[in-house]
């Protein structure tokens, strides 16, 4: 067929010289080849189909209803369904589209979003909570289908893709994460729904501009934003379509026969594809997001004043506040980090030992008159609440003082360490009456303004720097003991380096000399709220650190399978649930994995070094290699940046790379098996090999499966640990606690 372009027949379906490809097309491990003949069609291929997808839904529905309590991580991502059922605003360092979905299909069940979730073991009662796990077990079965075509499309083997199937049906940790309330089966889905995608439309390569061609490069965009839309983690199958459409690209730029106009229409179709559409999709996320949750909730105190403003029920909803900030002025500051607190006193001192002992400042998280401040000039105590004096505007670069209403003690530092932070200045309340000393000087400064501009309540960001000292007040974060009241710490920080933690905003503001303003004009726009909520997204994924007692796992242990996870029952009058992989599959992968990397290791040397291959293993070098390539790179993808990351990990990170594995070992093993059976000369001994070989490996997995499927669906009686527990046996490792 003739390229794209006007190519000739000896021209591959991609449009480059078959004889300047052949060394790529058996090094091409981790790029992809072109791809081979169409396999025949036959009635085998729908059936193997529909009896894997049958198998798959099976093995995700049987026991959904059980345990009728929360499991683990449901009591948050059912929690979030209810959210969006009563609209109330919440926040997680994840973005929305999987707990929308799941709040929908909880909606669209009969679900009325009134059970609490407040911890693992609480019953259901007459909620009905089917309908969410229903959804999620629906994606999680659509996995086995989805790698059983990626499969068959890269092998063009119906063996090959078979074992994928059956490798995934019947591993307990796969079942396990598709029956709960969560996010990964969600993830999962749409991860490889952008692998098939973009291998189907790798098999359109020859017939490019086609329907069939459009339809699978935009399915591969929406599958993309899909999985961003649910985790940042979806980033990695990013990175593998992108790795795919460079090569992609590349290989068009090289084909001489192709002409710049048709290349640029190639490169336009992906950049509209790929770019522009799942960027659309991903925003448009956010909008129904925001427009939804529109009552003010738990998630207010992580955002911006002027955010909150807009949620229904928040104090700063509907009020009508001054503009610009002048002399006189009575305002709460409100940290910008994190959940971060408003800059609060009281009349209790620092204890003995503590700094001076000096009247506490803290930033205290919730609304309170101790949290109000009088702004006033550093060099005048005049009373600017009298009605006849001038109103006198702040702005940037005055140098000002801060007086505790409540208290009349001003703001102050000095060069005794802070409580708790080292090398930080200790803040505290000084003077009487509003009287104190130069230590209560201090510079504000609004971010990215210049000289003499006004403050803006709620819109700008400003940093208050000590003019004795030069420090910077912020607050660092951390919890004072109980003679602080458990409020957070307040520094002044010499270390001039700018970040929210230093940095504040004015929210409410009373000043009656003043005109009032609705807040809503100084509402965000919808572009600002969405840096934002990426903002505080991204600082709360980095904050994940492991708690107290909390089990958490390493990167290496998961493809050894080293440690699961208890999703319901630590003793043996529960109803247990454990999260582990089936062993078998587990170390089956991790062989796989390591015979792979051999093979590509091994025929890479041998080619560098002039070694003429034999037939058999050029055939199982190509075979492998043509299509584990994407595969194994997809497995890295999605396991070594795991390895660089300095937030907490769970076992269950390790799922979208497992998948990858599996996929690589029914790729891996079918050519294994058929170049065993290739040295025998009779055909029909040659077949019963292979055929033989083919039904162990689906016996061994089927019968693992057998043995461990109590973890998923559920154990009652005597912990492994006892011997008379039938699960005694199957302790394999004692780092597995069921």
């Amino acid at each position: 067929m003739p390229a794209a372009g006007g190519g000739q027949a000896e021209l591959g379906p991609r449009g480059g010289p078959l004889r300047q490809r052949e060394s790529r097309r058996l090094l091409g491990g981790l790029a992809r080849p072109a791809a081979p003949p169409a396999p025949s069609a036959g009635p085998a291929r729908p059936a193997a189909l529909a009896l894997v997808t049958l198998l798959s839904f099976a093995s995700r529905f049987h026991r959904l209803p059980e345990p009728p309590h929360v499991c683990w991580d449901e009591t948050h991502f059912g929690k979030m369904g209810s959210y969006y059922i009563n609209r109330t605003f919440f926040f997680d360092v994840h973005p929305p589209l999987g707990k929308m979905l799941i709040g929908l299909a909880g909606y669209l069940s009969g679900y009325d979003g009134t059970f609490p979730f407040q911890k693992p073991g609480d019953r259901y009662e007459q909620h009905n909570y089917v309908g969410m796990r229903g959804f999620c077990a629906f994606l999680g079965s659509c996995l086995v289908p989805f790698a059983y075509l990626i499969v068959l499309e890269l092998s063009k083997s119906l063996p090959a893709a078979l074992l994928a199937a059956f490798i995934l049906i019947f591993d307990t940790g796969c079942i396990t994460l598709s029956q709960y309330i969560l996010l990964d089966p969600i993830l999962m889905f749409f991860l490889m729904g952008a692998v098939l995608s973009m291998v189907k439309c790798n098999s359109c390569a020859d017939r490019p501009f086609s329907a069939s061609w459009w339809f699978w490069l935009s399915l591969t965009g929406v599958n993309l934003a899909g999985a961003m839309g649910v985790k940042f983690v979806g980033l990695f199958v990013v990175l593998l379509v992108g790795l795919n459409t460079i090569y992609d690209l590349w290989d068009l730029l090289g084909n001489l026969s192709l002409s710049l106009v048709m290349f640029g229409k190639h490169l336009l179709a992906r950049v509209l594809c790929l770019i522009l559409l799942p960027l659309a999709l991903y925003t448009a996320m956010f909008a129904v997001h925001f427009t939804v949750l529109n009552k003010s909730g738990p998630g207010d105190g992580f955002f911006s004043s002027a955010f909150q403003s807009q949620l229904i029920g928040n104090n700063l909803h509907n009020v009508s506040v001054p503009e610009h900030l002048a002399y006189g002025s009575v305002v709460t500051m409100k940290n910008l980090r994190m959940a971060g607190g408003y800059l609060h006193s009281h009349w209790h001192l620092y204890p003995e030992g503590i700094g001076a002992r000096q009247q506490q400042v803290t930033a205290y998280l919730h609304k309170d008159l101790n949290n109000l401040w009088i702004i006033k000039k550093h060099d005048s105590d005049t009373d600017l609440s009298d009605p006849s004096s001038p109103v006198e505007f702040v702005r940037h670069g005055d140098i000002i003082r801060l007086e505790h209403k409540e208290t009349s003690r001003n703001l102050h530092s000095h060069q005794h360490e802070a409580p708790l932070t080292r090398k930080h200045f200790q803040v505290t309340g000084y003077g009487i009456n509003g009287t104190g000393d130069s230590n209560d000087f201090w510079r504000i400064e609004v971010v990215g303004r210049k000289a003499g501009k006004l403050i803006k309540v709620l819109r700008s960001q400003v940093r208050l720097t000590h003019v004795a000292t030069g420090c910077i007040l912020g607050s660092s974060g951390k919890t004072l003991p109980k003679w602080g009241w458990e409020q957070v710490e307040v520094t002044c920080t010499p270390y001039l380096k700018e970040s929210p933690n230093s940095l504040w905003n004015f929210e409410d503001h009373i000043n009656p000399k003043l005109p009032n303003i609705s807040l809503d004009v100084l509402k965000p726009s919808f572009a600002e709220i969405l840096l934002e909520s990426h903002m505080v997204m991204i600082r709360g994924n980095s904050g994940l650190k492991p708690k107290d007692n909390e089990v958490t796992s390493k990167p290496w242990h998961w493809p050894i399978n080293y440690q699961g996870l208890r999703f319901s029952g630590v003793n043996e009058t529960d109803y247990r649930v454990y999260l582990l992989g089936n062993p078998v599959i587990w170390w089956l992968n991790l062989v796989t994995i390591g015979l792979y990397l051999l093979i590509a290791v091994s025929t890479a040397v041998a080619l560098k070094r002039g070694v003429q291959l034999t037939t058999e293993l050029k055939e199982l070098s190509r075979v492998v290699l043509r299509g584990g390539g994407q595969i194994t790179l997809g497995w890295l993808l999605h396991y070594l940046p795991f390895f660089m990351m300095g937030r907490v990990l769970y076992f269950h990170h390790y799922f979208p790379a497992m998948l990858f594995s599996s996929m690589l070992t029914g790729i891996t093993w079918d050519a294994l098996l058929k170049f065993c059976a290739g040295f025998l000369s009779h055909s029909t001994t040659a077949r019963k090999v292979y055929r033989g070989g083919f039904l162990a490996l689906v016996l061994l997995i089927t019968y693992s499966f057998y043995l461990f499927h109590p973890l998923s669906y559920g154990m009652i009686g005597p912990m492994a640990s006892d011997p008379s527990s039938p699960m005694a046996g199957l302790r394999w490792m004692d780092s597995w606690e069921f």
